[in-house]
């Protein structure tokens, strides 16, 4: 047998992995992740808004990366928390302040996780001069707004309040000593008299927080026990605010401060494909790369502060960057290769061992072809040693005779000759073996030496 005729002989003989390699890929398949979409929906805050403003910036590094982020405005954080909960697989990423998700029920937040901190919003408090704040309890002697009701600088400060008591500040509230006003209107009240201090969340650069610095019967309160208020609320930092950072030449502020801040935080549902986390939070450090006033070059994104779990793609991202293969390939390549990486592994697991049994395979479907000739011997011998074999002796050299001539077309490879050589010598011996018995008695006939044996 030429070398091409055995080699397809090798492979009808195992043409039975194919289907099998078909099967188990499709079964693999099934459970494979769906490949990464290349639109998103993005929640943010108002046009005019810093979070609008950072979805712009995101939305223009990730379309380099061919993904498309659709950014929608909205009224702030709690809307934005609504839109990422209510089932709808509408949006899948927003912007949302730290402290915020206090204001809801834990089993509301079910399926958000956090991507991570993306910059500090410091929770701002302005009194006016003289009025002697320095901690929380001097609030309660005070006229304060602590911001409108379930927005971002209400939840902060309720969360500082409630670490005084289980119902501090619901005196205050009830009597309207302290008021729920937004920032617009705080800052309206505080320079009108109408208040004697304001709290506000709001970036650095924010117009109100600027007017509020440059005005001489304002002045920026900078608490004492910063320190243990961030201790006890994960979610906020400590930041210090140094003297002339805003201003060197009119030296704003004054003095230097120290402020609590919470963080704004990319936050995602259970609708946003895993596998985009690595190029969303890679594009949000390009956006945040030289970093701002209270922020340093490469602080952000951060893993810290956080209020929601992370996601396992973000944890590793904090941890170790952006995977192997998104270093060196485009995104959807890599992304690509990764999903099937992930199918290939269990695919290599199965078949190695089926591929591995197709040469033993191989080898006893070629013995087989010469050792079933081997079941017609084994019967004529043991009629012979039974004493049947006299009622049958003439049809069993014809069937022999036919059997010898067979085996000259039983086609093996070289490797596997020895054996059907071995065959036609036993087939021989049989035969020699029934015509020595089938002669008269005194007769003989010699047997060639070379077969003179018994088959067992």
């Amino acid at each position: 047998m030429n070398g091409v005729r055995q080699a397809a002989l090798f492979v009808r003989t195992n043409l039975w992995i194919v289907p099998l390699a078909l099967l188990l890929a499709w079964a693999l398949f099934r459970f494979l992740d769906p490949a990464p979409p290349r639109h998103l929906v993005m929640v943010t805050g108002s046009e005019s808004g810093g979070y609008h403003q950072f979805g712009l910036a995101l939305r223009g590094k990730l379309a380099e990366q061919g993904l498309t982020l659709e950014v929608l405005s909205t009224s702030g954080s709690m809307e934005n928390l609504q839109r990422l909960t209510e089932g709808s697989a509408e949006v899948q990423l927003g912007l949302i302040q730290s402290g915020t998700t206090r204001l809801l029920e834990s089993s509301q937040l079910a399926g958000l996780e956090s991507l991570g901190a993306i910059y500090h919003e410091p929770l701002w408090l302005f009194q006016r001069r003289g009025t002697g704040i320095s901690r929380l309890t001097d609030l309660f002697e005070h006229r304060v707004s602590v911001g409108a009701e379930g927005g971002g600088t209400w939840a902060v400060v309720s969360s500082l309040i409630s670490q005084l008591g289980e119902h501090a500040g619901e005196q205050a509230l009830a009597t309207g000593q302290w008021q729920q006003l937004a920032a617009g209107a705080s800052l309206e009240a505080l320079q009108a008299g109408e208040l004697d201090a304001a709290f506000f969340v709001l970036p650095v650069h924010n117009s109100t927080i600027s007017r509020l610095l440059v005005d001489p019967e304002m002045e920026l309160v900078s608490l004492e026990q910063t320190a243990a208020l961030a201790a006890r609320l994960s979610f906020l930092e400590r930041l210090e605010l140094p003297q002339g950072l805003l201003d060197l030449q009119r030296d704003i502020p004054p003095r230097s401060s120290e402020l609590l801040s919470p963080v704004a935080t990319l936050v995602i549902n259970e609708h946003f494909h895993p596998a985009l986390a690595s190029l969303v939070l890679s594009s949000a450090a390009e956006v945040l790369r030289d970093g701002s006033l209270l922020d340093a070059p490469g602080q952000f994104p951060s893993a810290t502060p956080a209020e929601l779990p992370l996601s396992a793609e973000a944890s590793y991202y904090h941890e170790r960057g952006a995977p192997l293969l998104q270093r060196y390939l485009p995104f959807w390549i890599a992304s690509i290769v990764d999903r099937y990486v992930v199918l290939l592994i269990p695919f290599i697991a199965i078949m190695l061992p089926l591929v591995k049994s197709m040469g033993p395979l191989y080898a006893w479907r070629m013995r087989a072809r010469v050792y079933r000739w081997y079941a017609h011997l084994r019967r004529v011998d043991r009629l012979i040693h039974s004493g049947g074999i006299g009622k049958v002796l003439d049809e069993e050299i014809e069937s022999l005779l036919r059997l010898e001539d067979e085996l000259t077309l039983v086609d093996v490879p070289l490797s596997y000759a020895h054996e059907l050589y071995t065959l036609h010598l036993h087939v021989r011996y049989m035969i020699n073996r029934l015509q020595q018995m089938r002669q008269p008695a005194g007769s003989h006939s010699a047997v060639p030496p070379t077969t003179d044996k018994v088959l067992e």
